[in-house]
């Protein structure tokens, strides 16, 4: 880069480390199109300026937030060059990451024990590091129906079947709020808010690529407002998007499973067992040298001798990382259409419809093909024994497992433990993702007067639908291969003898079609509801007038997931998976209060009190009562301190209750395992556990049972959040904020098989052992991860904001802006024998499933305004974490974007273009061991490489 490169990155390194660094220029004060697009569908603005906010249903000033609330509108949108508003929601510092773009989950794991399957292609925020089903999403107020990506039933929203052109600003609440909106809003609340006026046509273009010359991306957004004037307003619009992937094989963090790689003959491990050569692990009987593998490949139709094999060592092992994507293909086309018609002076009725296909794509190496005892399939595969009349058997003898194919023990002695083979023949498994949504809301709303005051009323109805399917090429049916690896005498009519043992390129087209077959899964999910609000006041107060809300909801849930009728009955070679169906609904009351006691006073400037309480009575999950409380008091106008205790709840969702039988490949570390060098008490509790001496894990990841279980309880949690806001009148546009936070969640759903399978060999703790099985040769064959209400979540921690903008001069305005959040503690709670234990999680890279737990997170903006021109320079900042299953620190990150926009506004009414690039400094993610998939964790990362991208904007 030279010099003046290298002086041009410390400086602004060092620039934007001092002042802050942001996403967006994400604020905690409203921006100024609050007033005129409330948070609420029902919600227009009164002629004093009340307004609905979210974390409340009564009208009040929206400069007076008694509630931590970051407001993320349009532009802040745009100043980041970002296709998806979860990507700009996921680099708030309170999130805690949620699917996106940089997961390729597909095949290589299975699905998690949520029961909401891979959710392939989804996008989803996480805020508090609690996951995404204990973060509500709203749009204007009123819930978005839940994903579905054909893998599973999720329990959370994706962001992606929301089209940007229709969102006027993002809500973000931080603060539990289950007495005001319901089940899920734990770590609190993200309330899209919709465009319901605009005057004539805005329309966006963005072409965009990494340096590298890969991950190229469209985005076109359009939307059209009739200047909502009139007695009928009409807004619609519509998107398009497009991201082209990016391949592992083209970052060196991802060319090998293991981040600190660049050869399979390394003691740290990774690579598969499932080789292009095969690994044939046999007992004494059938060859003394037990573990063995190929010389060379054979030519197709030879059948190999013992003399063509030698022992296996990890240079044989195969490197499947460079089939991976690490961003993946996603194109997006999504319509709406928002309109408002005024039948009277105080009745009005909207409606609003939404509707987005998304059609996405992930890839992973090609099959690999396990069979034998210690396969930890947990079908046929695991049962299958290969004939000595089979003409491609070279052992000249039967390879027996001891079972029939049903499971049943067949009377003879297993000989053989293991076969594994890379179908690399038939390519790299793909799978191809559609998924179409539909939502749409009506509301009828109004005002009357009662007793000399204003009340307002809203009735609204909502139905949501999301579709999807998958197909999967790669896949093999089970139950031919156990016939065309049997005797040739009973391999007849269509079958082709399988050559399990000739070595990369041996098995023909032939014998591909009679064994594989194309995978076709799909999954629904339904919701309609209907709710009813009133709010008003009823007397006045000496801070002013008594603010009451009441309301009624209504929600029915549905969903689905039907996976191909071969996996169905258990004759996938890839992920096993069982059909999934189930529903639930919820009747709900709740009511509101804020009591302003005191006003415009010494040492009172205000003081006021609120509450909310809702009873929730599911049909599936009983019924429970929620609370909240809170206090705002301004002792001067300069300074507003807030505090508030908030009462949780989350009703276990439909994956999480009917969720069938699946597994969950996932990346863990055997703490017995010759690798990991157990010694003292954990060598001594691993020859306890019958694991002999020299035992090595066959590969990096191991097999958990997931499951769903009717009898979950939902999660229960308490909250308190204390703030200050200080505005200083001697400095007019500066404020600082403080909030600190702590979350209790009891009986929270969960199975942690890493943890369950650490305190296993750690502690001997019988009820984790319990769930840990082993074969013979001391391998895993199976951790089960059934859910249950088996854990607690502590966490707390501090957000510190500030922000200043100067007063416009004749050089136009300069903003600064600076969030960070300050993790103290996240304690993950599980049982033992002995009562409970406490892992803390701050400062840690879990592992599979991918989170990090940062204890610093600071995101900032640096933006100038000038007349026609504007510069924007962001930075993020992630503070170090350690892996919690190994022995590695991920050192800091600070990322560094810059924009610079030109206007032109004598052309076309209003014309913009810009220019940005993010990762201006080409910053790595850091190197991760125990993640799943590209050795880094996708969710708190940037894909490696900086990201170019050109904007034109035209207002007419």
């Amino acid at each position: 880069m030279g010099r003046f490169g290298h002086a041009l990155r410390s400086g602004a390194g060092v620039l934007a480390l001092v002042i802050g660094s942001a996403a967006a220029a994400q604020s905690n004060l409203p921006p100024p199109e609050a007033a005129e697009t409330p948070s609420s569908t029902a919600s227009e603005p009164t002629s004093g300026g009340e307004i609905v906010v979210t974390g409340s249903r009564i009208r009040r000033d929206p400069l007076s937030q008694e509630q931590p609330i970051t407001f993320v509108d349009q532009e802040d949108i745009a100043k980041t060059g970002l296709n998806s508003v979860n990507d700009v929601l996921q680099r708030l510092p309170s999130a805690g990451g949620g699917l996106n773009g940089k997961f390729n989950n597909s095949g290589n794991f299975g699905n998690p024990p949520d029961g909401g399957g891979v959710g392939a292609g989804a996008a989803e925020i996480d805020l508090r590091y609690l996951g995404s089903k204990r973060t509500l999403v709203l749009v204007d107020g009123l819930r978005f129906v839940n994903a579905s990506s054909a893998s599973g039933v999720p329990g959370s929203v994706d962001l992606n079947a929301i089209p940007e052109s229709m969102i006027e600003r993002v809500e973000v609440l931080q603060d539990g709020a289950s007495a005001i909106y319901g089940s899920d809003a734990i770590a609190g609340v993200v309330n899209i808010i919709t465009k319901t006026r605009q005057k004539g046509l805005i329309a966006s273009a963005q072409l965009g690529g990494y340096d590298d010359g890969d991950g190229f991306s469209q985005n076109y957004q359009l939307s059209w407002g009739n200047g909502g004037d009139g007695a009928t307003q009409i807004v619609v619009g519509g998107n398009y998007v497009k991201q082209s992937p990016i391949s592992s094989r083209d970052r060196a963090i991802s060319r090998f499973p293991n981040p600190f790689l660049t050869t399979c003959d390394d003691p740290a491990g990774g690579c598969s067992s499932g080789t292009l050569n095969g690994r044939v692990i046999v007992f004494p009987s059938v060859d003394p040298r037990e573990d063995i593998t190929l010389i060379n490949a054979l030519p197709p139709g030879v059948t190999p001798t013992p003399a063509d094999y030698r022992a296996f060592t990890n240079a044989d092992r195969f490197n499947f990382a460079p089939y991976n994507f690490i961003l993946t293909p996603l194109e997006r086309m999504g319509a709406f259409a928002n309109v408002k018609q005024e039948l009277g002076a105080d009745l009005n009725l909207r409606a609003k419809l939404v509707w987005n296909r998304r059609k996405s794509k992930n890839q992973a190496a090609p099959l690999p093909l396990f069979v034998g005892p210690d396969a930890g399939n947990g079908n046929l595969l695991d049962r299958i024994s290969i004939d000595s009349t089979n003409q491609f058997n070279p052992f000249g003898v039967t390879l027996e497992s001891g079972f029939n194919l049903d499971g049943t023990p067949n009377g003879n002695t297993a000989n053989y433990a293991f076969i594994g083979r890379r179908v690399v023949e038939g390519g790299p498994r793909r799978y191809n993702q559609t998924v179409k949504t539909l939502y749409g809301t009506a509301t009828l709303d109004g005002k009357f007067g009662l007793m000399g005051r204003e009340w307002f009323w809203d009735v609204n109805g909502l139905y949501g639908r999301n579709k999807a399917k998958q197909t999967v090429l790669g896949n093999i049916n089970a139950a031919n291969l156990a016939l065309a690896l049997g005797p040739d005498a009973d391999c007849t009519g269509a079958c082709v003898p399988f050559n399990i043992f000739g070595g990369a390129g041996s098995i023909t087209q032939e014998m591909l079609d009679f064994v594989s077959f194309t995978q076709r899964d799909r999954s629904q999910q339904k919701l309609w509801g209907f709710s009813a609000n009133v709010s008003g006041s009823i007397a006045t107060l000496p801070g002013g007038d008594l603010g009451i809300a009441l309301g009624y909801e209504h929600r029915d849930y549905k969903g689905r997931f039907d996976p191909d009728p071969t996996v169905a009955a258990g004759l996938g070679s890839d992920i096993p998976a069982l059909p999934t169906r189930g529903g639930y609904n919820v009747d709900e009351f709740y009511g509101e209060v804020n009591a302003p006691l005191l006003a415009d006073r010494p040492f009172f400037e205000l003081l006021e009190l609120n509450g909310a309480a809702r009873y929730s009575d599911y049909s599936r999950s009983g019924s429970t009562a929620t609370f909240k409380g809170g206090i705002n008091w301004k002792p001067v106008s300069d300074l507003r301190l807030r505090g508030s205790y908030s009462e949780g709840f989350r009703a276990p969702t439909i994956g999480e209750l009917f969720g069938t039988p699946s597994r969950f490949d996932q990346e863990l570390n055997d703490p017995c395992s010759a690798d990991q060098n157990p010694t003292g008490q954990i060598a001594t509790n691993c020859a306890t556990l019958g694991v002999p001496v020299g035992y090595q894990q066959n590969n990096p990841q191991l097999s958990v049972l997931t499951s769903g279980n009717e009898n979950l309880k939902p999660e229960k949690s308490k909250g308190w959040n204390f703030g200050a806001v200080y505005s200083p009148g001697f400095l007019p546009r500066f404020s600082i904020e403080a909030n600190y936070y702590n979350i209790k969640i009891k009986d929270a759903i969960f199975a942690a098989a890493g943890d369950i399978l650490a305190r296993c060999v750690a502690t001997l703790d019988p009820i984790a052992c319990a769930a840990v099985t082993r074969t013979a040769t001391g391998q895993i064959a199976q951790i089960s991860g059934i859910l249950d209400n088996v854990n607690g979540i502590n966490t707390e921690g501090l957000d510190l904001n500030i922000a200043y903008r100067t007063a416009p001069a004749s050089w136009g305005t300069l903003g600064l802006t600076l969030n960070n959040t300050f993790l103290f503690n996240y304690d993950v709670i599980v049982p033992t024998a002995d009562g409970t234990a406490k892992i803390s999680r701050e400062g840690t890279e879990q592992g599979s499933p991918d989170q990090a737990f940062p204890k610093h997170k600071a995101i900032g903006i640096i933006d100038w305004a000038g007349q026609n021109v504007g510069l924007t320079l962001t930075g993020r900042y992630i503070k170090s974490v350690r892996e919690s299953q190994a022995d590695n620190k991920l050192n800091s990150r600070f990322y560094t974007d810059v924009q610079l926009r030109f206007t032109a506004p004598a052309f076309a009414d209003n014309f913009g273009f810009a220019l940005g690039v993010n990762n201006l400094f080409d910053k790595d993610p850091p190197g991760c061991v125990t993640c799943g998939l590209n050795n880094y964790d996708p969710g708190t990362y940037d894909v490696p490489g900086r990201y170019l991208y050109a904007r034109a904007t035209v207002k007419m």
